[in-house]
């Protein structure tokens, strides 16, 4: 399942053997380590001196400067199951399952700069050390608790930690930056951060020679904006992204009151040095980046920035590039400087229909544009991911402010006690709360779980807590009137929600959230199951369990192999296979 495109810098670290050192056009990148590149990559970092691959079994392996002369990756020997990582110029930080952050660098551990340290247990409060977000700067290492906390640890030279510089050079030890945050904004190769609050208010502080920041033309001249300072003028919607390079800034917005029928969606704004910005002039505050390559039936997918380039993917599988090209980093098969957006021209994607699963990640000459569906585990946490979503939202809720959280009526006339009068409760209740609480509300409803117990008292008398989320799943398996996708087979058709196949199976979901894809209820056809394997794959996708009744043969056992690679099920612990052999064991 790996695909992964490379181009730019071959050096610190060599990622091919027998290559340029500059490679100026995508070429397909081969992981040369055989049982790695067996895993499907869930993500890639890179930044001064190493690249990172994660994959999705959450180990990870990392090319550095200092191996060039075995141009071998070596394992991350962390325990923990990692979920992210992240690299700067001359650092490291990974984020892991249980929220904990290891990081390595000479600002971070300058007795052994090269070991990895538990960073997230030197925060001073014990309640507030489960990370849950992490970005690397240069020099800097940001962490986003669960509480919405964000704490920054390394170098403060120019301010980045939100402290007066000259009095606070660098700490070793995670401080407290700021309250209240949704997202971290920076970049590998970037003394700066813009921190967004959960009321979309966007903060920044550190480096600002060449106007980064977008403060504006009054304080041009101040290199050093040392606290977080409010930036005032940016485009009045949702900022979905910011991406932070040496000396500029691209952000990416969204218009959430825009109608549907108007497109794109997504628009990128830029500031700073106009050698870099996209705009080729400098300026001092976000300027829109207009360019004909911006189609209006297309949208912006992804975008990453690296020291002094800049990567957009559209959703109509455009690839487009701009800024400093010395070692082919922007991919246009030269080495010339780009000013202005350029469509870089790729080779065939073997997913191309699924191009919303495609990522880009842009370092210090280099970049890479790899393939990594969003990874789907059990059922409770496959629905908080579907609440992140929108493709299938279709119910609103509007906050005390005004603003307006989405979410799915199908999985809320479940997750709700049957009485119709309560989803009107529901938007009573968050029409009295922040946007921050009220995704603590939606997320308890999907999942069940006692998030925050003060807003849980205010919500537990309207939603099933006493139900699983397996008997929620088996109620919409048992009605037929959710359904609004047949696949056919043989003699018998077999109807499914779209919202419930995209959970479970990633054959679908690049069907259904994919662009180009006709989302009408067309009708496919699969005859390798029979019908009583077809009956064991169905009821599994809903419960996670083996429906009652069935005797396990090995034929069954074989074809069940078969449809879970068709489907591309997306597997839990235990999985579908080992279910059926446990329980054909037991049989015997």
């Amino acid at each position: 399942m790996n695909e992964i495109l490379f181009f730019g810098s071959n050096q610190y670290p060599i990622l091919f053997k027998n290559k340029a050192d500059k490679i100026t056009k995508p070429i397909k990148f081969e992981n040369e380590n055989e049982n790695e590149n067996e895993k499907q990559i869930k993500q890639i970092s890179t930044g001064g001196f190493a690249t990172i691959f994660l994959f999705k079994n959450g180990k990870a392996i990392e090319y550095l400067n200092e191996n060039d002369s075995k141009q071998n990756p070596e394992k991350i020997q962390i325990e923990e199951n990692i979920q992210k990582v992240t690299v700067g110029y001359q650092n490291e930080a990974i984020l892991t399952k249980e929220g904990n952050v290891f990081a390595k660098g000479s600002n971070i551990n300058p007795n052994n700069p090269n070991k990895f340290i538990n960073i997230s247990s030197l925060i001073e409060d014990k309640n507030d050390r489960i990370i849950q977000d992490i970005v690397a700067g240069f020099n800097s290492i940001y962490l986003l608790t669960s509480n919405q906390n964000v704490y920054g640890i390394g170098s403060n030279e120019f301010g980045q930690l939100g402290f007066d510089s000259k009095a606070f050079q660098k700490t070793e030890k995670p401080i407290l930056m700021m309250k209240n945050v949704s997202k971290i904004l920076s970049g590998n190769y970037s003394n700066y951060v813009f921190l967004l609050n959960s009321n979309q208010e966007l903060f920044g502080c550190g480096y600002n020679l060449y106007g980064q920041l977008g403060l504006g033309e009054s304080i041009k001249d101040e290199t050093e904006i040392q606290k977080l300072t409010k930036i005032q003028n940016i485009p009045k919607c949702k900022i979905i992204d910011i991406q932070c390079g040496a000396s500029y800034s691209i952000m990416l917005i969204e218009n959430e009151n825009q109608n549907q029928n108007q497109n794109p969606k997504r628009k990128l704004y830029s500031c700073g040095d106009w050698q870099y910005n996209g705009i080729d002039e400098g300026t001092y505050e976000f300027t829109e980046i207009k360019s004909s390559l911006f189609e209006n039936d297309d949208d912006i997918l992804d975008l990453s920035v690296g020291d002094f380039h800049t990567l957009i993917l559209t959703s109509k599988g455009k690839l487009i590039g701009f800024g400093h090209n010395e070692y082919g980093q922007v991919g246009t098969g030269d080495t010339n400087y780009q000013s202005i957006p350029i469509q870089i021209k790729l080779p065939k994607l073997r997913f191309n229909e699924d191009i919303s699963n495609y990522h880009i990640s842009c370092g210090y000459y280099k970049s890479f544009l790899y393939y990594s569906p969003l990874p789907f585990s059990n059922l409770e946490e496959d629905l908080i991911k579907l609440f992140r979503r929108k493709e299938f939202c279709n119910i609103s809720f509007k906050t005390e402010n005004g603003e307006i959280i989405e979410a799915h009526k199908l999985i809320l006339k479940y997750r709700l006690n049957q009485n119709q009068n309560q989803i009107e409760k529901l938007k009573e209740i968050i029409s009295k709360k922040s946007i921050q609480e009220s995704n603590q509300i939606f997320e308890m409803i999907y999942s069940n779980r006692i998030i925050n117990p003060k807003l849980y008292s205010e919500i537990k008398e309207i939603i099933n807590s006493n139900e699983k989320i397996e008997e929620t799943m088996k109620r919409i398996y048992l009605n037929e009137n959710e359904k609004d996708f047949i696949i056919e087979r043989k003699e018998k058709q077999y109807k499914f929600p779209k919202l419930i196949l995209i959970m479970r199976s990633e054959l679908y979901r690049g069907m259904f959230l994919s662009v180009t894809e006709d989302k009408s209820n067309k009708v496919t056809d699969y005859s390798e199951l029979s019908n009583k394997s077809f009956q064991i794959f169905e009821y599994w996708i809903y419960s996670n369990q083996i429906k009652k009744g069935i005797k396990i043969t090995q034929e069954i056992i074989d074809e069940i192999q078969i449809g879970i690679d068709y489907f591309q099920l997306n597997q839990t612990n235990p999985n579908l296979f080992d279910l059926l052999i446990n329980k054909f064991n037991n049989q015997n």
